[in-house]
């Protein structure tokens, strides 16, 4: 069923017969040619998304996968120490509707997803991030969804068809919900619907203005570590290192920063989906933005290669710190990991059986130091709690 919906791709031309230098990226991808694929051999696999009618506004995303795919096949090697088992599928011909298009979408997500393969999409307008969501539907699990957008797309109208203003609304709303937390990253203010904000928020979920987050990006690593999927729109990168947008805007991440965030999911032993939409060529500067996405993809996996599988936590590789808060009858359990230093909140409260990992919350050293020093339950730790209870 995986390969009905795949077109594979056809390298020579991809590359326009350009040679690759043996250390290139594209001389260790295995490109699938449409056969039947163990696909436990592989660790990370790569698919475009040629369809981009969810968002008229920047129509021509759809063209963007083979030629970031050009960029991408360029990069050198990482400074990897694993064997490298990467898979090009190629890409998901577009159905009749958008509808079709996630379907199709889900259903290749969730082999791969069963198989341990992470699935990096490559579009396309963002709201294939809804087929992507769907593509967790049958693994009977409750999961984190970790957005970086400049806008949070929950646009009410009339019509009823998904498009990317809206398709965040359509993921809070689907039946049945599978939905634990929703974290958003770098909106601005001043493009969004105060009720947008104030809905996220009403709802406890994660809602990270720009300029609060570019002040510490290392606040964003424990957002990233306790994501499934992570999904980004191009737009959120400032427009002088991302212009191949329609509506690009000249604030935003840098190109650096971005690369950053994809690193830190990399890193992440939770996430196992990443998709990279709303890239349109037509205004691109020297194939820049393109360049972007491909060494964004190119931290991705660094950091998927560094993992050191720290979560979940054991005894024997963690320390474990308890805070006993005065004048409340709280007591906060904090791990830190001995390989990486990284933190954890342990939440005792909730369905063990419904909510089990989600009671393992990431956090950073100021969370432990809020709860140590200043008496203070982290505002992270109380809207985990909030959801459990």
């Amino acid at each position: 069923m995986l390969y009905e919906f795949l077109t594979p791709i056809d390298k020579d031309n991809l590359l326009e017969g350009a040679e690759l230098n043996p250390a290139q990226l594209g001389n260790y991808i295995f490109i699938c040619e449409g056969k039947e694929l163990d696909l436990s051999q592989f660790n990370i696999a790569l698919i475009g998304v040629a369809d981009d009618r969810g968002n008229v506004a920047n129509a021509g995303s759809a063209k963007a996968p083979d030629l970031i795919r050009k960029e991408f096949y360029k990069l050198y090697m990482p400074p990897i120490e694993r064997e490298f088992r990467f898979l090009d599928l190629g890409n998901i011909t577009p159905g009749e509707t958008s509808r079709d298009t996630y379907f199709a979408l889900a259903s290749v997500m969730l082999e791969l997803i069963t198989h341990k393969v992470i699935p990096i999409i490559i579009g396309g307008s963002h709201d294939l991030s809804f087929g992507q969501y769907l593509g967790y539907k049958n693994l009977q699990t409750l999961i984190n969804v970790v957005n970086v957008d400049e806008r949070i797309d929950m646009i009410e109208g009339e019509s009823k068809n998904i498009d990317s203003s809206n398709f965040v609304m359509n993921i809070f709303t689907h039946t049945p919900n599978y939905l634990f937390n929703y974290s958003h990253l770098g909106f601005q203010t001043y493009l969004n619907d105060s009720k947008a904000i104030e809905t996220l928020e009403s709802l406890n979920f994660d809602c990270h203005r720009l300029g609060l987050l570019r002040a510490n990006m290392e606040e964003a690593e424990p957002i990233l570590r306790d994501a499934d999927m992570l999904t980004i729109d191009i737009s959120s990168v400032r427009q002088a290192d991302a212009p191949a947008h329609a509506h690009a805007s000249p604030n935003g991440f840098t190109g650096e920063e971005l690369c950053q965030i994809t690193r830190y999911a990399g890193l992440s032993d939770k996430l196992t989906s990443l998709g990279l939409y709303e890239v349109n060529p037509g205004y691109d500067n020297n194939r820049q933005t393109t360049q972007l996405v491909a060494q964004m993809i190119w931290y991705f996996i660094e950091g998927y290669y560094s993992r050191v599988g720290d979560y979940p936590l054991t005894l024997d590789e963690h320390l474990k710190f308890t805070v006993h808060l005065n004048d409340t009858n709280h007591e906060l359990i904090f791990w830190k990991s001995k390989k990486t230093e990284r933190w954890w909140m342990e939440l005792p409260f909730g369905d063990v059986q419904r909510f089990g990992r989600q009671q393992i919350v990431p956090c950073s050293m100021r969370d432990y130091d809020l709860a140590s020093t200043e008496n203070e339950l982290p505002d992270r730790w109380m809207r985990a709690y909030t959801k459990l209870v």
